[in-house]
């Protein structure tokens, strides 16, 4: 596969890093830098700034806000933001439930939510995992009782991200207990202000709130939030999982964390040497640009071979995750070695730390945080499942 980029291609990644560094407060990449909590209005801000400029939703169909660039363009675009330290695109709006919008939903469902998705008007949560049914997604107990013309949904979700921002929620309900687990489960849109939902924030190890527990209990949701048909759910999470595990390969991320561990590690003097001048720092920062390169072809790969209506390859949406999830952990990991000290003086995730340089600033509380890279989306020995299952 040709990694190289066009003349063309090398236009529109100055034409990105231009307008990056135009529309970015530089308080908000230096918050995306150091692993920062952003608010809400940030992310909302800079979203808005995509879309008015058609770039919020490269990978959307043309006919539904869609850029129609090619792969390559699209890989240099995310690149080059990821390098400007632009904050990711709150994936549970334009990566995840729109692509099932588009796909499965009805004309009056695309029509009234793919225009607030992309406009960053409408923000998202998944309800998928439950405190019984994590990596076993298949035994969720949340249940939707049939009551006509509506459901009554009643249940618990948990690890719900930005679940006390969010407007909305994709949710998975059982609706029938005949044959396998998967069959009897529907996909739901529920309204996160609707009587009935509570709402409790997790504090999670780097001392963050953005995931929480929500309660469903006696929920009304009308039928006409039901996407697809009832109790083909299943499938139609399959299909955003897809989508989640290929977006957390995050390859643009892994590109600007390793360049920040570049340049800590040649402004680092121990001793009166660089870091950088260390045979086994650069074994390391060599091991980690080998297996980056690798995850940017299979991701690459695993793109062109996505198809309309069936989205991508599952064994390969779990690869990308494995790899992607695992380089993540090895860079936070690289970044506290090459801080040293200074960066186990941990005040909390958003504080600076008290000493030292301030290149250690966020790299404990990113760390800490990325802990559970190789959780979310379906665990590691999950995803190691699925591969064997598909290719052996």
């Amino acid at each position: 596969m040709d990694m190289d980029i066009s003349a063309e291609e090398q236009q529109f990644r100055r034409e990105v890093r231009e307008f990056a560094l135009a529309n970015l407060p530089q308080t908000v990449r230096d918050k995306v830098l150091f692993g920062e909590k952003l608010e809400k209005a940030e992310y909302v801000d800079w979203q808005q700034r995509l879309y008015r400029q058609g770039w919020i939703a490269p990978s959307w169909p043309v006919e539904y806000g869609g850029t129609g660039w090619s792969l390559s363009k699209r890989r240099v675009f995310h690149h080059e933001l990821a390098l400007c330290c632009a904050p990711e695109t709150i994936s549970f709006g334009v990566t995840m439930i729109g692509p099932v919008l588009y796909t499965f939903g009805s004309g009056a469902q695309k029509a009234k939510y793919l225009p607030g998705i992309l406009r960053s008007e409408t923000w998202w949560c998944q309800g998928f995992s439950e405190p019984n049914a994590g990596s076993d997604l298949a035994s969720l107990k949340t249940r939707a009782h049939d009551r006509g013309d509506h459901y009554v949904v009643s249940g618990q979700k948990t690890w719900t991200t930005h679940g006390r921002h969010a407007d909305m929620m994709f949710c998975l309900a059982r609706t029938s207990d005949e044959g396998k687990q998967q069959n009897g489960i529907s996909f739901l849109l529920l309204d996160m202000k609707a009587p009935g939902v509570e709402v409790r924030p997790i504090e999670t190890i780097d001392e963050g709130a953005s995931i929480c527990e929500v309660f469903l209990n006696d929920v009304v949701v009308p039928k006409s939030e039901l996407v697809g048909v009832e109790g083909r759910g299943w499938d139609y999470a399959k299909f955003l999982l897809g989508h989640e595990r290929a977006m957390i390969a995050r390859v643009g991320r892994s590109r600007m964390q390793l360049e920040r561990a570049r340049r800590i590690a040649a402004s680092q003097r121990p001793g009166g040497r660089a870091l950088l001048e260390d045979p086994l720092i650069q074994l390391r920062l060599c091991e980690i640009e080998a297996r980056l390169r690798a995850l940017e072809v299979s991701e690459l790969r695993a793109l062109d071979g996505y198809q309309p209506g069936k989205g991508f390859d599952g064994a390969t949406a779990s690869m990308l995750k494995v790899e992607g999830s695992e380089l993540c952990q090895q860079l936070t990991e690289l970044l506290l070695d090459l801080t040293g000290r200074y960066s186990r003086v941990y005040v909390g995730r958003y504080e600076q730390s008290p000493i030292g340089s301030a290149d250690a600033h966020g790299a404990m509380g990113d760390h800490l945080f990325n802990r559970v890279a190789t959780i979310y989306g379906g665990s590691t020995e999950i995803q190691k499942n699925v591969i064997a299952k598909s290719r052996l």
